[in-house]
């Protein structure tokens, strides 16, 4: 009866969630387990339905297709996820009742913390994408005081989840639009914060790469790319070589990460040992 808890999603191969859980879990001493398990849309309900009858499951971590393909099939979900429409996390009551919550946007914010404590004239992010990370991103910032650019394949689709989610004075614009170099002259952005984010799956293994040119970034941008495999992707190398600040995806995947942690197992994980943790991720 060794409890256990699971990543979902289609492909999961990939998904370096059971080795940050497995990490927290040998480190603690728990008499716990983390596993991914592979889930076609076709399989969810009936995953969770035989999930739901085991006493032992603590939950999942969901990830693509899932995020929202999964919400009509629990039985309530916390006011992010309601607000962000995406779930990456469900868990097991004791009585069965199965809970969807959103821990990306924590995870997202995280490495971005001190940076946002800190008072700025004026906020804005480009953000690249939008499907579900990308409504997670947005929330975030948006509750931090964002401006944003969100460019899409489908600039109707960007516009609509920033009519959802924000009630500022935003603007979309076609991914294609940051692939070619611009000569556009960046006024003083000194005591401004700026990030440029890649929310898609591009540049991830296996599928196009992100076309980005830096001249479209202000400077003294941060370069932040969510995709974890490979973690030094092409969009990061390209920004670093244009003198930017990167955050890779392990940072938000390792900070989502320990919010549903503590969800399954009801510790919080051991984060003093996360450069030790990203040695292990990225071997």
């Amino acid at each position: 009866m060794t409890p256990y808890a699971e990543v979902i999603g289609d492909p999961i191969a990939q998904s370096k969630s059971p080795a940050i859980h497995g990490f927290w879990i040998e480190k603690l001493g728990l008499d716990a387990a983390y596993r991914a398990h592979h889930v076609a849309a076709e399989d969810l309900a009936d995953y969770l339905t035989d999930r739901r009858g085991d006493p032992s499951w603590r939950g999942c971590n969901v990830t693509m297709p899932h995020k929202q393909a999964v919400i009509p099939l629990l039985d309530g979900l916390d006011d992010l996820a309601k607000q962000v429409a995406a779930v990456n996390t469900v868990h097991r009551g004791r009585d069965g009742a199965l809970a969807g919550r959103n821990t990306d946007v924590a995870g997202f914010l995280e490495p971005l913390k001190q940076r946002l404590g800190r008072q700025h004239y004026f906020r804005m992010a480009r953000v690249l994408g939008t499907g579900g990370a990308a409504r997670a991103i947005v929330a975030g910032l948006d509750e931090a005081g964002f401006t944003f650019v969100l460019a899409g394949r489908d600039p109707d689709k960007a516009q609509a989840l920033l009519n959802e989610l924000s009630q500022g004075e935003h603007h979309v614009t076609p991914l294609s639009h940051f692939a070619e170099p611009t000569d556009f002259a960046f006024d003083d952005r000194k005591g401004c914060c700026d990030l440029v984010v890649n929310a898609s799956p591009l540049g991830m293994r296996g599928q196009p790469p992100l076309a980005f040119d830096w001249s479209h970034a202000p400077p003294g941008s941060i370069a932040y790319d969510i995709v974890t495999d490979p973690v030094e992707t092409d969009f990061l190398r390209t920004a670093r070589e244009a003198g930017f600040e990167t955050i890779d995806g392990l940072a938000m995947l390792i900070g989502q990460a320990a919010e549903a942690f503590v969800h399954f197992f009801g510790v919080r994980p051991p984060r003093e040992f996360d450069a030790e943790l990203r040695e292990r991720l990225i071997a």
